[in-house]
C-alpha cells in the first residue's frame, strides 16, 4: 500500500514504544517498575466520576456542539481567566478529545510549507513531529540545563527569523520539569508582540508546580492572547488521563478555524466527560492540591536518591512529576543505559533523545508511582552502577 508522502513525516511517542517493551517483559516473570508514562497514579477524584455517571443517567449520550458544550466552555473561560489575568468569553473556548488533538490542530491551522515554527528541544515530540508533517520547517529551541532546563533568550532572539510563523512553549516542560522564569516569559512577549507569529503555550503542567508562584503563561502579558493559544486539558491535573478531555482557549476567529477541523475530525467530544469537566473546574479542589503535594513528596525523595548513584546528576525540577538526570558521568549513551536499565534493573524509563537530539545524555522518569517503587528503582539502578561505575559495559 502506498501512503501519502506527508505520512512519511510523522513520529511517533517513544514512551509508549518503551512501555510495550517494559510490559512484553513482564509477561516472561519479569519484575518491572514502570517510570516511563506520563500518568498520574492517583484514582480520578470521585466527585468527578459521579457528574460522568450522572451524565450518562441523565441522557448525554449523543452529538453536542463540535466547539463543545456552552456550560463547559463557560467553566473554562471563567477558570482561564482567574488564572491568566483576561477577559474571556466561551467563544474563545475550543474542547477537544485531549489536549493532544488541540496541538495537533494549532500547527495544522498555523504552519504551512516552508514556514518555520520554533520548539523547545528536549520537549513533546509530538511537537517536532506535526511540524514536519505540515511541511513546515522545525527549529528546535535547547532547553539547557545550566539555566534552569530554561531558554537561552539571546539564541532565541537568533533564531527568529522573517519565515517564523508559530512558537511552541511548555512550562512546566515535559521531559524536564523546568519551568520558564518569569522575567524570562516577559522578555519572550517583548520579542514576539510585534511579529506576525502565533503562540502555542502547552500549560498542561500548569497546576503541578512546587515553588511558591505559578508558572508565568505568557498569553498574560500586555498584548499577546490576541497571538496565543493556552493548550490544555483534565488529563493531568485532575488524573483523567483515559477520559480524553481538553481544551484550547485562543482568539474568536482562530477558534472558528480550530472549530472547523473538529468537525472534520472528531465531530464533537464525548458529551458525559464534558460534563465530568465541568465538575472538575467548579468542583473541590483540594484532591490537586494534595496529589501536588505528593509528587513534591516523591520528587524530593527520587531526585536525591538518583544523586547519590555514580554518574548521575539530577537537577531539583520545579514542576510537573519527571526527573531528568544528567547521565554523561556514566559514560554511557543514554538509549545504551536506558535499556540496560529495563533489561538488567527491572527499570524502565526513557532516553532523553526520544524528545530531541538535545535531550541526549539525560534519562527521564516519570515519579508518578508509588513511593515504595520509587525507592525501590532508586536501590535496582545502584545495584548495577559498578557496571558504568568501574568504567566497564
Amino acid at each position: 500500500m502506498k501512503f501519502a508522502e506527508c505520512m512519511k513525516r510523522l513520529g511517533g511517542e517513544s514512551a509508549f514504544e518503551v512501555l510495550a517493551r517494559a510490559k512484553a517483559l513482564e509477561a516472561t516473570g519479569r519484575s518491572v517498575i514502570h517510570l516511563e508514562i506520563g500518568e498520574p497514579d492517583f484514582p480520578t477524584p470521585a466527585h468527578i466520576v459521579e457528574a460522568a455517571k450522572r451524565a450518562l443517567d441523565e441522557g448525554w449520550t449523543h452529538y453536542v456542539n463540535s466547539q463543545g458544550i456552552p456550560p463547559l466552555r463557560e467553566a473554562i473561560a471563567r477558570a482561564v481567566a482567574r488564572t491568566h489575568g483576561l477577559s474571556l468569553e466561551p467563544e474563545n473556548v475550543v474542547v477537544a478529545p485531549g489536549a493532544k488533538p488541540l496541538l495537533f490542530f494549532a500547527i495544522m491551522a498555523m504552519v504551512g510549507p516552508g514556514d518555520e515554527a520554533i520548539y523547545p528541544d528536549p520537549g513533546f515530540p509530538i511537537y517536532e513531529s506535526m511540524i514536519r508533517f505540515t511541511g513546515g520547517k522545525p527549529v528546535p529551541m535547547p532547553i539547557e540545563e545550566a539555566r534552569g532546563f530554561s531558554f537561552d533568550l539571546d539564541l532565541f532572539r537568533a533564531r527568529l527569523s522573517d519565515k517564523t510563523r508559530l512558537v511552541i512553549l511548555n512550562s512546566p516542560h515535559n521531559p524536564t520539569g523546568g519551568a520558564i522564569p518569569r522575567k524570562d516569559v516577559a522578555e519572550l512577549a517583548e520579542m514576539l508582540r510585534d511579529r506576525d507569529v502565533v503562540v502555542v503555550s502547552d500549560e498542561i503542567y500548569q497546576r503541578i508546580y512546587f515553588g511558591d508562584d505559578a508558572p508565568a503563561s505568557i498569553a498574560s502579558f500586555p498584548g499577546m492572547f490576541e497571538k496565543c493559544v493556552i493548550v490544555d486539558g483534565f488529563s493531568k491535573t485532575y488524573a483523567m488521563t483515559g477520559w480524553r478531555l481538553g481544551y484550547g482557549v485562543m482568539p474568536t476567529d482562530l477558534a472558528e478555524g480550530i472549530t472547523k477541523l473538529m468537525v472534520n475530525s472528531n465531530s464533537c467530544t464525548a458529551a458525559f466527560t464534558q460534563r465530568a469537566g465541568i465538575a472538575a473546574l467548579e468542583g473541590a479542589q483540594d484532591s490537586v492540591a494534595a496529589m501536588t503535594a505528593e509528587f513534591r513528596r516523591r520528587r524530593d525523595a527520587f531526585c536525591a536518591g538518583l544523586n547519590r548513584i555514580p554518574g548521575f546528576r539530577c537537577a531539583l525540577p520545579g514542576g510537573a512529576f519527571y526527573a531528568f538526570p544528567n547521565i554523561a558521568g556514566t559514560g554511557m549513551g543514554s538509549k545504551e543505559l536506558a535499556d540496560l536499565l529495563l533489561y538488567e534493573a527491572g527499570v524502565s524509563c526513557l532516553d532523553g533523545a526520544c524528545f530531541g537530539p538535545y535531550g541526549d545524555g539525560y534519562l527521564r522518569f516519570s515519579y508518578a508511582n508509588s513511593m515504595e517503587n520509587l525507592m525501590e528503582a532508586v536501590e535496582r539502578v545502584a545495584e548495577v552502577a559498578p557496571r558504568w561505575a568501574a568504567g566497564g559495559r
